[in-house]
């Protein structure tokens, strides 16, 4: 359903490309990643997973049938039911930054589902701590857009950035958040992830595809090499992309200049961005782009 509960304030703000609720030291970067193109999709909250704080969460549901991506005419199966991603944000909340994602992901035919782990829990940000729970969150937005009938419940992938490309991991790992839900992502894609899960123990439930930069000083890669070079044989393929001379937060186009925050140099890289934006799309019509043998769409 639409919300128009208090958290709905707080979507306004945010359609209108202004910082909201953020700590002053991420406030001036909630301004530059909360520009983005006119949102196109509705708002939304739906239930938790049981047992899991919130009872119930938010976020920006965006659909290839509906809004810019249908008046572009890019809806190639008309009402769907569609394959879909849920997209998870960085550890200063959602911004204008990730229901753009959404929006260009329903461009590209998928229902995109961005989930506010923030704003329902009452926080600024979870810059420097990190939020577990967003990985519970991605389920929880699975099994809501399973119920949808424009859904298609046998191809939903997860897609996160930063904190979210790490909850990305957490989540779609059998031994940490997999073994806990029934449900699965057909594929995951994390950009620029804090790559600190144990390799020892990593077994991924789905194919996974990791962008990141050589020089991000936030998410260093050497961890994400170790960790697809020792992860589990018996667990879903891992591929590893990283861009010399990239930062982290790459495609973020409204860093440009970069800026430090926490300690760390931030910037756009145009042909970084491009190229990830290139292999996402790429990879998740690999892995979303039909029924696989046998399958049906039953709810």
């Amino acid at each position: 359903m639409v919300s128009r509960s208090p958290t709905y304030l707080r979507w306004v703000r945010l359609v209108d490309h202004r910082p909201f609720r953020l700590s002053p030291l991420a406030i001036g970067l909630a301004s530059l990643l909360g520009a983005s193109a006119a949102a196109a999709g509705t708002l939304v909250e739906f239930p938790n997973l049981p047992g899991q704080t919130p009872d119930d969460l938010s976020g920006y549901l965006a659909r290839p049938d509906t809004g810019l991506a249908a008046e572009l005419g890019r809806s190639s199966n008309g009402g769907g039911p569609f394959p879909a991603v849920v997209v998870l944000h960085g550890c200063i909340g959602i911004t204008g930054h990730f229901t753009g994602i959404a929006d260009r992901l329903s461009s590209w035919g998928y229902v995109a589902l961005a989930v506010d782990s923030l704003g329902p829990r009452g926080l600024a940000d979870r810059c420097g701590v990190g939020l577990l729970d967003q990985a519970f969150d991605a389920y929880a937005a699975l099994r809501y857009l399973s119920q949808l009938y424009f859904v298609d419940p046998t191809r939903v992938a997860v897609l996160g950035n930063s904190m979210g490309g790490f909850a990305v991991l957490y989540a779609v790992d059998r031994d940490l958040t997999a073994q806990y839900v029934a449900e699965r992502f057909r594929a995951a894609v994390a950009y620029y992830p804090g790559c600190d899960i144990p390799a020892a123990t990593m077994t991924m439930t789905a194919p996974t595809l990791i962008l990141i930069g050589e020089t991000d000083e936030a998410s260093p890669v050497e961890r994400c090499r170790e960790m697809v070079a020792h992860a589990r044989p018996d667990g879903a393929p891992i591929a590893l992309t990283v861009y010399p001379g990239a930062h982290h937060n790459f495609d973020v186009t409204q860093l440009i200049p970069g800026v430090r925050f926490l300690g760390n140099w931030l910037e756009y890289n145009e042909p970084a961005a491009k190229d990830a934006e290139a292999k996402t799309r790429a990879f998740l019509a690999a892995h979303l782009g039909g029924r696989f043998p046998g399958e049906t769409t039953a709810k």
